[in-house]
């Protein structure tokens, strides 16, 4: 399974780790984790918290069971996260293949012309008059997440695997 919620990346790798030490050992409500998360960290709304909480899953550092989330006892390397993130995260091989196939960087801009194809048709559907701003956003946070892990380099506004 693929999960498509994307948070806009933190401005330090460690905000990951902080994150997912929010999330209880105990299985807890979403409620529950989504207030532990604004409690613990400076997320600001419970809809951040819950898109990262669902991206902490992604990301193997969360898990849902029957009774609730918990996190699990994986450490947040970048090693561990880079190859979680390609695999459970919608758009990264799609948004890497291109810039592996580009012959020179390409801006955020560039990179969703590119992925725009891959956009679910009923999100078409669902946002029919802003469905290009929210995904171009998540390419965008996509993007940065590649650089945050280290799977793509960016310079002067141009993204290119390393």
């Amino acid at each position: 399974m693929q999960f498509k919620l994307v948070p806009e990346p933190p401005a330090d790798f460690e905000f990951v780790a902080d994150a997912q030490r929010a999330v209880p050992l105990v299985p807890g409500s979403e409620d529950d984790c989504c207030a532990r998360m604004l409690d613990r960290t400076d997320l600001t709304s419970r809809d951040a918290a819950r898109t990262w909480l669902t991206f902490l899953r992604a990301l193997g550092l969360a898990e849902e069971q029957s009774s609730g989330f918990t996190r699990t006892r994986e450490d947040p390397t970048r090693e561990f996260l880079r190859e979680q993130f390609r695999e459970n995260v919608f758009g990264v091989p799609a948004v890497l293949e291109t810039l592996t196939d580009a012959a020179e960087p390409l801006s955020a801009e560039e990179v969703f012309e590119a992925f725009r194809d891959e956009v679910p048709t009923w999100e078409h559907h669902k946002n029919p008059n802003s469905w290009e701003e929210i995904w171009s956003e998540r390419v965008a946070y996509l993007l940065d997440w590649c650089v945050l892990l280290g799977l793509v380099e960016e310079v002067d506004g141009a993204y290119a695997v390393e």
